[in-house]
């Protein structure tokens, strides 16, 4: 039996005569290319690393207010549609389109010669049967002393008192058909039910009425001072906000565009998610003294539900995302940067809250990350880089 052999044996394609001269011809350019590969590696190591310049902040620490953002609508706080409560011709219209009107002003007038002879009517038949029952009375009175003189009957003196007792009552119908009258007249003097903005004027002299026409509408009036703003919010923040609610109500700010920002309190939590979106109405009071809402304005609102006090922030020029989420670059006591992964929770007027990835006192990066990778050096000095734009 042979012995195992300790090693394999290796073969070479070729004779030692061919390959040898071979080898010699190698070996000068593997030398070359050796101390070729040594000098660059020494001079990259001898020169110096290029800083890029950035803008910097310090990761701060301060009280934020927790809000919730949304977009409503604004909506008069009362709206009336002008109608006639009596028929007859409009002689005038005493109101300009568009203009803040006062309770009780004029707006319209109908013609009022049929009412005061209605009023003429309704005074003098109460005036004539005033007459018969003063008469109706005193032959009540002359009756019953007749009769208890037996000069009269019985019958005849009942008579007497039922013509009194009739009479009066007449008199009676005659008074409020007197007063229906007064009424109907004032009618013809169409006045602004509260102070609001006058819309158009749908209806114009001339033209007729009919008495408590719904489908006729002289104007629309519409309560602007105060004035409401109706938004929603996602249903799982009705808890907080009926528990945080009160009296007073919670702050609401809103935004016309192009417009400062207006403050208000709300006022009214509906009685029920709406089912298909899942959101919850809410409506805020502002008293718009300067006019800047206008009913069916689309606004921003922002609702303040309380303030996280102490919450890590960085200006929002600092945060970056990527494909596993938002990150910063931080830069060291080396003045290296490094990149680091956050978690991000609200951002208000420009700062952006941290919940977990930096502490305060950390210095980030907020202009000239484009130029920066983990481990690049960085000088606060200058003007930061900026990507090219084609």
């Amino acid at each position: 039996m042979n012995a195992p052999t300790p090693c394999r044996q290796l073969t070479f394609f070729g004779t030692a005569s061919q390959i040898v001269p071979a080898l010699r011809l190698f070996v000068p350019w593997l030398l070359l290319l050796a101390v070729l590969l040594q000098g660059c590696a020494r001079e990259e190591a001898t020169r110096p690393q290029t800083s890029v310049p950035v803008k910097t902040a310090a990761v701060t620490t301060q009280d934020v207010p927790i809000t919730l953002a949304a977009v409503g609508t604004v909506e008069a706080s009362h709206s009336v549609n002008v109608v006639s409560r009596i028929s007859g011709r409009i002689t005038s219209v005493a109101t300009t389109e568009g203009r803040m009107v006062g309770k009780g002003e004029l707006l319209f007038t109908i013609d009022e010669a049929p009412y005061n002879a209605a009023l003429a009517a309704a005074k003098a038949n109460l005036e004539g049967n005033r007459v018969l029952l003063d008469k109706a009375k005193k032959d009540e009175a002359r009756y019953a002393a007749l009769l208890a003189k037996d000069y009269v009957t019985k019958d005849q003196a009942e008579q007497a008192q039922a013509t009194a007792e009739a009479l009066e009552a007449t008199v009676k119908g005659n008074e409020a058909a007197l007063e229906t009258a007064k009424i109907n007249l004032s009618y013809c003097r169409i006045t602004a039910p509260f102070t609001g903005r006058a819309g158009a004027v749908l209806i114009h002299a001339g033209n007729i009425v009919k008495e408590n026409d719904a489908t006729t509408t002289l104007m629309v009036i519409h309560q602007v001072s105060p004035i409401l703003v109706r938004f929603s919010v996602p249903e799982r923040f009705l808890t907080d906000i009926r528990r945080k609610m009160g009296s007073a109500g919670l702050p609401v700010t809103a935004t016309p565009p192009g417009a400062a920002a207006q403050q208000g309190r709300l006022t009214f939590l509906d009685n029920a998610v709406q089912a298909d979106s899942g959101t919850i109405d809410l409506k805020a009071t502002f008293e718009n003294r300067a006019d800047t809402l206008w009913p069916g304005m689309f606004v921003n609102v922002s609702l303040l539900l309380g303030t996280k006090t102490a919450a890590v922030t960085i200006p929002g020029a600092a945060l970056q995302m990527g494909q596993e989420g938002a990150y910063v670059f931080v830069v060291k006591t080396n003045s290296t940067v490094e990149m680091r992964k956050i978690t991000v929770g609200e951002t208000v007027d420009g700062f952006a809250v941290v919940e977990s990835g930096l502490s305060a006192g950390e210095t980030v990066v907020t202009d000239g990350q484009v130029m920066l990778y983990p481990g690049a050096k960085v000088t606060t000095g200058g003007q930061p880089a900026r990507e090219k734009r084609s």
